[in-house]
């Protein structure tokens, strides 16, 4: 992350969407298009600028509140805008990314893979190819020569450079432009294509932000509860998030019981709207009957990929007098994680009493509750 900046370009108006300032103050699904274009950037850079017209630097300061960012005015161009922004790096700057207010949807694997090419090449695009057949017109509308595609792709931002080799290419040419790779390339500099992706469009319609909200529902994730309640018995295995706990009694059910998986199940297939536990396991099947329920996880993991739907993180609070949990806790996390294939940091198993007060408090049994947010793959 070390030296690297990203100028984040938004001095441009809203015109052509019928909006009277920046239309990177427009919001999508109640955020800033300038907070969502600044936001990937946040972990891969180390210090980011926002290039605004001067007269709405108290609206930007609102749609960015709580962000650590510069600001620098812009020009009259494009071109006036980023060297503007170019002149507030610091020295100890190396690399630059210069991206598009205007391109909310820009994610952060995009601009690392961005960073990474730029940082092997010295300079790097995203592009995607082109696919649709394509013609010059005049400006009447007269088609006057139909383009061969072949070898030709639609860049992106954000776009990567050497902070020195950038500024020696807006040095040596004059030229307005709307693509800072073009003067890179004018200047003899090597530029290189990385993927791009369908998604980083441009906003410049009203069109555009039906469409850019309609792929952030997407993206949204879907939040899951589930709740589930077991009687402590003598003569059963206590297993809880698939881990061995001594203890005189068990849990009683048709599979092993484990209260906390369930409870887990239950709020992934409720977060993807896929039913309950009973539905897809149903206690009256012989099949299930004494089932590993970390079996079944997987099997419920496997049930929402078919989807596209994907774990994010879980939260499990599970409530026993007796026994006491807290060293098996990161065993629990441990298991859940690998299970599902998630990041350790991504799963939360805590246990508590009910102060003797219950079923739970009377040693009857054991409940479990669980939240779960899931993403779309």
């Amino acid at each position: 992350m070390t030296g690297t900046w990203a100028i984040i370009v938004a001095a441009g108006g809203g015109t052509r969407m019928g909006v009277a300032q920046s239309k990177t103050l427009v919001t999508l699904l109640g955020v800033p298009v300038i907070r969502r274009a600044c936001e990937p950037f946040r972990k891969v850079c180390e210090g980011i600028i926002v290039v605004i017209r001067p007269q709405e630097k108290s609206l930007f300061e609102d749609a960015l509140r709580g962000l650590d960012v510069l600001f620098a005015s812009g020009g009259e161009t494009r071109r006036q805008s980023v060297e503007n922004g170019l002149r507030i790096l610091p020295d100890a700057c190396q690399w630059v990314l210069i991206h598009d207010g205007a391109r909310p949807l820009v994610s952060e694997e995009l601009v690392t893979r961005v960073l990474e090419k730029t940082k092997s090449i010295g300079a790097a695009v995203p592009a995607l190819r082109v696919f649709d057949t394509l013609k010059h017109v005049d400006e009447s509308g007269r088609i006057l020569k139909t383009v061969d595609r072949q070898g030709l792709c639609s860049v992106q931002t954000p776009q990567g450079f050497r902070q020195d080799a950038l500024k020696e290419a807006y040095r040596l040419s004059g030229d307005a432009t709307t693509d800072d790779a073009a003067l890179m390339e004018r200047a003899g500099f090597l530029v290189a294509i990385t993927e791009g992706d369908s998604h980083n469009i441009k906003l410049t319609t009203v069109e555009d932000i039906i469409l850019a909200e309609k792929l952030l529902a997407q993206r949204l994730p879907r939040i899951g509860f589930g709740f589930d309640v077991h009687r402590l018995v003598e003569g059963r295995r206590l297993i809880l998030c698939g881990v061995d706990i001594p203890h005189e009694k068990g849990l009683l059910g048709h599979s092993d019981a484990d209260v906390a998986l369930h409870a887990l199940m239950d709020a992934l297939l409720g977060a993807c709207a896929m039913g309950d536990l009973g539905r897809h396991f149903p206690d009256t099947s012989k099949e299930f009957e004494g089932a590993s329920s970390l079996a079944l996880l997987k099997r419920v993991k496997e049930l929402l990929a078919s989807q596209g739907f994907i774990p994010y993180n879980v939260d499990i609070t599970i409530v026993a007098q007796q026994p006491k949990l807290a060293a098996h806790i990161p065993d629990m996390r441990q298991t859940v994680a690998c299970t599902l294939g998630i990041n350790l940091s991504c799963v939360s198993v805590k246990a508590t009493t009910t102060e003797r007060l219950g079923f739970e408090g009377r040693g009857e049994g054991i409940s479990a509750s669980a939240a779960v947010s899931i993403v779309t793959g």
